[in-house]
């Protein structure tokens, strides 16, 4: 036994002495004055690229039975120097222990990266980091990303399963029933300083940072204002970070829900981490919720970790890119592809910066007849950044795939006008991006600039819709598509974002067929109505008529999705989405009214969805090609669904485009319009359709229209001729007189006769 734990110290040593080597080339990268040039992904894992650092401490691996006490609790931590002065006075809003040792020197600041005291080396074997390698630190192990399973986190003690250890990760939102299986944090089942959470990175990891928040709750205030953090090796056997020669307090929280990160005074290498709450908030419990920041040490002869790392060959740009650096990208795409992009602006935001556009097509620029437009929209919440560095990663692999020749990239380009807005929201960005991607809360830079949320902003037409048909006058009085707008919303008094008034000019303008919004915090394809119509309720099923079309378009991406469909994956916050394959009716999960899914649908032809690509809405940069792998078939995929129905010219007999014309299928209470060419698209799933063109002063055409399961739109062309009453109005009006109307010359008539009878 003595023989194997000194084999098991050699290993861990020798695995110490690999840890730092060649690490300089990220700290040069950062400092790079050529921020404009696209870097390369390197392989390399995060911690491989820091600025050479002394060896972290670690402690000592398990020696085997006999080595030391096995207790189901960890030792008591050691007091600090100045344990017999007397101790400070609690502050009213905590609960202190009598003799709790006097914080360290660290000083948590809320929302913003922090350090611990420089002084705080440990005991002989560790010495502290230097500045800039700290700051560097080592990505998240990936709590809110569920990385990190419910397997691998523990707790000494739970209130109930809603509050177990599995709940207690960063960002966590609690369900509508907080005394449900889905509450807001881990919360010990007692209030004591032996409690504690703990996490298993089931391998060597150098730790260097906790992040911890309170619990999510409407009614309640937990949150924990100091805590000790421990390693072992074997989870029996605990080492408590010091400061001097005394264990180190971390400032906690001062609120529920802004993250606070500690770093720690040398990173320690180990494979468990423990949280040891010894303060919490007056009249409250212990409950938190935690990311640990670490970088997992190579192991090569783990053929698990090996496999189930992700990987990408895809050369693209990734790293979080601000306002500035999202403008250079795109102009390196554009001069990488100047043939098959455009960039172009759709307005302003209220700080006044320009809302970018991204137009991918064989002809920039121009609408080409028979074309499809299809659009992706991102950052309309500023701080659900993924869907933004999604869009960004899309745009350049569209380009280098077109230019590589790869056959399917170029026949979406040349058979599809695409356009990629990836930030509706950049003021909002901003403020996220300055809080970091660990650091901003759940909400931070949600809203626009004036404080309105822009998905939640558009005209309410569904309760025009719903009003009138209940009055029975659709489509007498009210038609069931291009629902006018009301003029209240369109006051310069009324409470409308400059960015939405902007999305609704580009969608008017633009004849979108297809078009997506990407979100962030969950992980489904949300289709509408996302209202409900039922008065008083909350949550309803609410089908549109293309019900059948919307939940082939929401499965089409779902299903496409590395993890959205596997029934195995664990639920991002409170709901489980596998009884519909990772797709959900809107209404049926919760009412918004104006939505931007619901007011395409009513207002335009666009059939518009939400896809909410992951449960951390600002992941960390060392997470974003693996969520481009996540995401990459799928994004095509529902781009291409786009050529999915029928297509077709609408015509008069001279063979001129008519626009604006209607186009009924039988069986399904919603119509389209022509463009201004007199081209149209119906997204249909497979089948026969009665098909109608109608437009005013022509005579309508009926014709049966087949859509085959392969891909591609049935073309079904119309040719209307105009009425009677059409052609005499138009010849009258060519010799300069206006047509008669019959019933006034009648009336005209009859008075005429009346005058001379009497």
């Amino acid at each position: 036994m003595a023989r194997r734990g000194a084999a098991a110290l050699v290993l861990a040593l020798a695995l110490l002495a690999v840890a730092p080597a060649g690490v300089g080339a990220r700290g040069a990268a950062v400092e790079d004055p050529a921020d404009d040039v696209q870097e390369t992904w390197s392989l390399e894992p995060s911690y491989a690229r820091l600025e050479p650092e002394p060896e972290p401490f670690s402690p000592p691996l398990p020696a085997g039975p006999g080595a030391g006490e096995r207790g189901p609790r960890p030792p008591q931590p050691r007091p600090p120097k100045k344990a017999t002065t007397k101790p400070k006075k609690a502050p009213k809003r905590e609960k202190l222990a009598p003799q709790t040792p006097r914080p360290g020197k660290n000083i948590s600041r809320k929302g913003m990266r922090t350090k611990s005291s420089e002084k705080a080396a440990s005991d002989d074997q560790g010495t502290p980091l230097a500045r800039d390698a700290v700051r560097e630190g080592c990505p998240p192990l990936g709590l809110e990303t569920l990385k990190i399973t419910d397997f691998q986190l523990h707790a000494s003690t739970s209130k109930r399963y809603g509050l177990g250890a599995h709940r207690g990760r960063l960002n966590i939102q609690a369900g509508i029933n907080e005394n449900d299986f889905y509450d807001g944090a881990w919360c010990a089942g007692r209030n004591d300083l032996h409690q504690w959470i703990e996490v298993d990175a089931r391998r060597l990891t150098k730790f260097t940072g906790v992040i911890t928040q309170g619990r999510n709750s409407l009614w309640l205030s937990d949150w924990v204002t100091s805590y000790k953090v421990m390693v072992s090796n074997d989870s029996h056997t605990w080492v408590t970070v010091k400061n001097g020669s005394g264990d180190m307090i971390f400032e906690g929280n001062s609120e529920k829900e802004i993250p606070v990160l500690n770093e720690l005074p040398i990173p320690m290498v180990a494979r468990y981490i423990r949280i040891n709450p010894q303060s919490w908030f007056d009249n409250g419990s212990i409950c938190l919720r935690m990311e640990i920041l670490g970088c997992p040490l190579p192991d090569p002869n783990n053929y698990y970790h090996r496999r189930n790392e992700m990987t990408t060959t895809d050369d693209l740009d990734f790293k979080h890119h601000n306002y500035k650096a999202m403008r250079q990208l795109m102009k390196v795409v554009n001069e990488m592809c100047p043939n098959i992009t455009r960039i172009y602006n759709i307005g302003k935001s209220h700080q006044g910066l320009k809302l970018y556009a991204v137009e991918i097509s064989d002809h920039p620029g121009e609408h080409e007849v028979g074309e499809p437009e299809f659009h992706y929209i991102a950052g309309a919440h500023g701080n659900e950044v993924l869907g933004r560095e999604l869009m960004l990663l899309l745009m350049q692999f569209l380009c280098q795939e077109y230019l590589a020749g790869n056959l399917r990239i170029v026949r979406l380009v040349e058979e599809t006008r695409i356009h990629i807005l990836p930030s509706l929201n950049p003021d909002g960005y901003e403020k996220a991006y300055e809080g970091g991607s660990e650091l901003g809360g759940w909400s931070l830079g949600r809203w626009t600039h004036d404080g309105i949320d822009i998905n939640n902003n558009f005209p309410d037409l569904n309760t025009l819709l719903w009003e009138a048909e209940d009055r029975q006058n659709v489509p007498r009085k009210v038609p069931n598509h291009y629902i006018a707008i009301p003029e209240w919303f369109l006051s310069e008094n009324a409470t409308v974002a400059v960015e939405t008034r902007a999305v609704i000019a580009w969608m008017e303008k633009i004849p979108f067929v297809l078009g997506g919004n990407l979100q962030g915090g969950e992980l489904v394809v949300a289709y509408p109505y996302d209202m409900v119509r039922s008065l008083w309720k909350t949550q309803e099923h609410t089908p549109t008529p293309d019900d059948h079309v919307f939940r082939w378009l929401a499965y089409s991406y779902a299903s496409t999705h590395r993890l959205m469909t596997d029934a195995r994956r664990r639920v991002c916050h409170t709901e489980d989405f596998q009884k519909e394959d990772g797709t959900v009716n809107g209404a049926s999960w919760h009412t918004v009214a104006g939505s931007l899914n619901d007011f395409s649908y009513l207002h335009t032809n666009c059939f518009e969805l939400s896809i909410y690509v992951g449960c951390d809405k600002y992941p960390h940069e060392s997470e974003l090609p693996e969520e481009w792998e996540n995401n990459r078939e799928s994004l095509i995929v529902f781009m291409e669904q786009v050529h999915r129905g029928i297509k077709g010219l609408v015509r008069d007999l001279h063979g001129k485009g008519i626009p604006n014309a209607v186009i009924s299928v039988e069986g399904v209470n919603h119509d389209i319009r022509t463009a201004s060419d007199g081209d149209y698209w119906r997204l249909l799933n497979p089948g026969e359709y009665v098909v109608t063109a109608k437009a005013e002063g022509f005579t309508s055409s009926t014709k049966n229209c087949m859509v085959g399961y392969d891909m591609g739109a049935t073309q079904c062309d119309f040719t209307l001729s105009k009425t009677n009453l059409a052609r005499i109005r138009e010849i009258m009006e060519k010799f300069g007189k206006q047509p008669v109307s019959l019933p006034a010359r009648r009336l005209k008539l009859r008075g005429r006769k009346r005058r001379q009878r009497g």
